[in-house]
């Protein structure tokens, strides 16, 4: 998709916010860049153990009860994005992109669906690795196993025409956090798949930090920013 070129792009990392925080985050966000109080931007960070329910809702995807939940310190969230459960925490670089998109009239709301995941397949390809899609899923996949889910939101604008999107991708990094808080749901309601990290994948250790750093120009290529603001 084609976003126009020269915008501002705001972007941050946070080594760790609670999931709570970081939407409300969003929400304010998503409202200033509507105004044109705030420039667009990427917010990339790191959640304490967190499962998220989207507007699919389906609480039966999640295994665990609440006395479960408190013990294992997960927290629970019913939020507004598209899709069903997944876990976020430590070891998983979440992405949430806050864009305007469709000002000219022309939405094509798949086509950003498609354009986030091409950016994790871009990077997956700079490791050797072969990023794809399963056609009835949305996300980034690595044979069976997903590496990457993707949900998002597209917030009507109120001061110009299309959206401003918020939530996003979450890529998972850390070796063996598919058997940390994946085991307590059905992730995104597929049993018939599993999940997987880039260090599963690679063999190798990684910073999540510098895969953060790595992965923006990816994202500026893909949705055609030409200026970074803020912390990068």
């Amino acid at each position: 998709m084609s976003i126009t070129n020269a915008r501002k792009l705001a972007i941050s990392y946070t080594p760790l916010m609670e999931y709570g925080k970081a939407w409300e985050l969003q929400k304010k966000a998503v409202q200033a860049i509507d105004s044109g109080d705030e420039p667009e931007s990427l917010i990339l960070l790191q959640h304490p153990p967190t499962y998220t329910i989207g507007s699919q809702n389906h609480p039966e995807h999640l295994l665990l009860n609440s006395e479960q939940l408190k013990e294992q310190g997960i927290a629970l969230f019913e939020i507004d994005r598209g899709g069903d459960i997944t876990y976020h925490g430590p070891g998983q670089l979440v992405g949430y992109p806050l864009l305007r998109i469709g000002e000219d009239g022309k939405v094509n709301l798949h086509g950003y669906l498609r354009d986030l995941e091409q950016v994790i397949i871009d990077y997956l390809a700079s490791y050797g690795i072969e990023g794809d899609r399963k056609p009835e899923y949305t996300g980034v996949w690595v044979g069976d196993k997903k590496i990457c889910a993707i949900g998002i939101k597209f917030n009507k604008s109120r001061f110009r025409k299309g959206f401003v999107t918020s939530h996003g991708f979450a890529f998972n990094i850390s070796a063996g956090i598919s058997e940390k808080g994946f085991q307590g749901i059905i992730p995104c309601g597929i049993a018939q798949f599993g999940v997987t990290s880039l260090e599963e994948c690679t063999g190798k250790s990684l910073d999540i930090e510098k895969i953060a750093r790595e992965l923006i120009p990816y994202f500026l290529s893909r949705f055609a920013y030409e200026e970074i603001l803020g912390d990068s």
